[in-house]
């Protein structure tokens, strides 16, 4: 709740603060800003640092008028009384906060109806520290040598020097003399404390460094692209082709014309892990790396990189879906790479969807936004059939490199061995491979040892205490773990429920187990697993991708992590062990998610002049999905997939808003629920499905139900879910969470 003296502000045409009141948006969960005194003048923009309660917080000064959509916007709340008002502490002598971001974070919030605060706090923890500071050299002052005695290692320091300003460990290396020498003849009055003549923290990436060859058709798309560039205006393309043929090359063409034109270019990618062999690929085409921009750069870092986004000398940034929120000078282009992953979706938190909201910051900034995959999602594809954004086709791989061939193994009648996950024909491919000199992949979307552990004397299975889920063996380690909370324990020699010792056994295939089976199979063969667990940070992950490189590695077995964008030349085989994984639990994209990722991990097989092939592990072979991926059929599997949906009013012919209730016992996470379901919303064009319990019905100790509001496309979900909860309160340890648009139904 907001303080007594405090009040949110309302929204208005006014900007200017000559009333000597001012709207601060603070990084908390407030409905909006709050009104304070300030005798100096200030602009929005400003950051400040106010009180709230009995501390001080920064925080940024606001528009009084909305960009937002007035059917998203907050209902306004009327001005606190003048004499309530505290008054500003200090404005903080940084960077303001750029009218673009400011108006992307007030869209971002009334979109997902998240507290603008919280929104605001994602790009404001860069904005209340200090420039890097500049490094300090010496350089030569204009007193004259007469009254100074001139030791000889102080005379060659003074030689050492030059016009130019110079590093005490330069002056040092280069005269032979200590730095007690040095700060001796600073006492003089000789040379003085200067700043260095650095280079730029961020090489200027070069349009014409290294241009491609690029085929007939790829040209085409890529003078399209350009074209959008050069309007200088909003615009959405969808760039779609075959895995290999060549989309990072021609998007890359569309990054030039933006360089030539002096404008800044951010390009979104689902995994830091890509940027890895992303980032080569780029200095190979301009010459330098791109500044990056991820959860895992060290603090300085990600200091030096805001200021070079805000100054413009950072012009190509590549990041995570969080690089939406620096502060950039001059953004003329936006990419969004593999555009269908359901990684782009930020879950915790500020629930927002990555690929979405680069296309509002793209309008906002006017500016292009280019999504780019293989295996567009049903959102994209519906926007690029009903006009709303272009769509270039690359139908062929790249040098002659053609598409893999794809065998269905049924397991049903050639399954493997008792015990055992790798069936006969898959294991005599790979050993036909290696004997080749080729690499193989075996791919696997499980982490651990086995998804579940039972006892085989009275059927007891180990769960986690938090969740509604089961404990993964982690063999490696030694472990049983939670995926979801984190929760882990040592693996017991006794059952916990029937005290029998040695009666524990693991039940189905992860990473590890599929590992181990593979070791015993190919002996001789040299293995690299690709998993979370395995890459824990970028340099490990760039490693991997050398080694398989530079052919170091026979066998790759991996997760999802493998799925992405990598390039390995020598990959011929491709054999995922269970396809039919991602197929089970009722979700809406199922299907779409398996046949998009099993078709992104079956496009690593083959992208050189070898021949690739691909072979699937399934008991459904008759499955939808896998006669799409045997056949290369992608949009035939689209056209199903739109016919089952467009009836329901289910994504993309109709919206959707998930309401999470979750509490600390199931008793008042019941009550909460049904408390919403009996004020829910009753119109033409809306259906309330729930209450039900979450397939999670206990996360984290916390019990969750969930209601979903479904629209028909025309209807605006933030104005029916705002009205909605503005009938009912959760109190106590009862909370709401809000998502519109989800992606999980977890």
């Amino acid at each position: 709740m907001a303080p007594e003296s405090l009040s949110p502000q309302k929204q208005s045409a006014e900007t200017s603060t000559h009333d000597g009141r001012v709207p601060v948006l603070l990084p908390l969960p407030f409905a909006g800003a709050f009104e304070y005194r300030s005798a100096i003048a200030l602009q929005p923009g400003d950051i400040v640092a106010v009180p709230l309660g009995r501390k001080d917080i920064f925080g940024c000064v606001w528009d009084r008028e909305s960009t937002v959509p007035a059917y998203m916007a907050p209902p306004p709340v009327p001005p606190v009384d003048e004499r309530r008002l505290k008054a500003v502490i200090r404005r903080l002598e940084v960077s303001p906060l750029p009218q673009e971001l400011r108006h992307f974070i007030e869209w971002v919030a009334a979109y997902t109806l998240n507290p603008p605060g919280l929104v605001l706090a994602t790009a404001l923890k860069q904005h209340t520290q200090l420039p890097p500071k500049a490094v300090l050299g010496w350089v030569r002052t204009e007193k004259p040598l007469d009254d100074v005695r001139l030791t000889p290692a102080r005379q060659s320091v003074l030689q050492a020097l030059g016009d130019e300003p110079k590093s005490s460990a330069f002056l040092a290396h280069e005269s032979g003399a200590s730095t007690a020498v040095i700060r001796g003849l600073a006492g003089t009055g000789l040379i003085k404390e200067a700043p260095l003549l650095v280079g730029a923290s961020f090489a200027q990436p070069q349009p014409d460094y290294a241009q491609p060859a690029l085929s007939e058709e790829q040209e085409d798309v890529a003078q399209g692209l350009r074209s959008m560039v050069a309007a200088e205006r909003f615009a959405v393309a969808l760039l779609e082709g075959v895995t290999g043929s060549g989309k990072t090359e021609v998007y890359f063409e569309a990054v030039a014309a933006c360089l030539r034109r002096g404008q800044q270019v951010l390009v979104l990618l689902p995994e830091i892990a890509l940027s890895t062999q992303w980032t080569e690929r780029f200095r190979r085409r301009f010459g330098v790396e791109p500044a990056l921009w991820h959860s895992d750069l060290g603090q300085k870092r990600r200091r030096e990189t805001w200021f070079a986004v805000a100054d413009g000398s950072a012009k190509v940034i590549v990041g995570a879906r969080s690089a939406l929120f620096l502060p950039f000078e001059t953004i003329g282009l936006i990419i969004v790479d593999e555009e269908h992953e359901t990684s782009f979706k930020q879950e915790e938190g500020v629930t927002y969807h990555g690929r979405d909201m680069a296309v509002v910051r793209g309008r906002l900034a006017k500016a292009p936004v280019i999504l780019v995959s293989a295996t567009p999602s049903l959102e994209t594809l519906a926007n690029a059939d009903a006009g709303r954004y272009q769509h270039f086709l690359l139908t062929s791989r790249h040098g002659g490199a053609r598409l893999p061939d794809v065998t269905l193994l049924d397991l049903r009648e050639d399954g493997p061995a008792r015990g055992q996950f790798l069936a006969p024909r898959l294991c005599a491919a790979v050993k036909e491979t290696l004997a080749a000199g080729e690499q193989a992949m075996l791919f696997l979307n499980r982490r651990g040892y086995a998804p579940l552990t039972l006892c085989r004397t009275c059927g007891h299975r180990m769960q986690c205490p938090n969740c509604t889920t089961w404990l993964v063996e982690h063999r490696n380690r030694g472990i049983l773990t939670c995926h979801h909370c984190g929760h882990t324990e040592g693996i017991p020699k006794a059952c916990p429920e029937c005290d029998q010792e040695e009666t524990l056994v693991p039940i189905g295939p992860g990473i590890e187990r599929v590992t181990e089976e593979a070791r015993e199979c190919f002996p001789e063969a040299r293995i690299l697993v690709m998993s979370s667990d395995t890459l824990g940070s970028a340099a490990a992950t760039a490693e991997a991708v050398r080694q398989i490189t530079d052919g170091e590695v026979d066998l790759i077995i991996g997760t999802q992590i493998v799925a992405k964008g990598w390039h390995f030349p020598r990959l011929t085989l491709v054999g995922v062990v269970d396809s039919d994984l991602g197929l089970g639990g009722g979700d809406l994209r199922a299907a779409e998610r398996t046949v998009q990722l099993l078709h992104q991990v079956a496009g690593r097989a083959g992208r050189a002049e070898r021949p690739g092939r691909v072979m699937l592990q399934s008991y459904v072979t008759e499955h939808p999905v896998m006669e799409a991926l045997a056949s290369h059929d992608f949009e035939a599997f689209i056209e199903q997939e739109t016919a089952q949906r467009k009836p329901g009013f289910w994504p993309p012919y109709g919206r959707l808003a998930a309401l999470i209730i979750s509490a600390d016992s199931a008793d008042v996470a019941d009550s909460l629920a049904a408390e919403i379901a009996r004020v829910a919303p009753v119109q033409d064009g809306i259906q309330v499905l729930g209450p039900a319990p979450a397939p999670l019905s206990v996360l984290r100790g916390r019990h969750r139900r969930r209601l979903l509001l479904k629209t028909v496309r025309g209807l605006a979900v933030q104005p029916i879910v705002r009205d909605w909860l503005s009938h009912v309160k959760a109190k106590g340890s009862a909370r709401i969470d809000v998502d519109v648009d989800p992606i999980s139904f977890l």
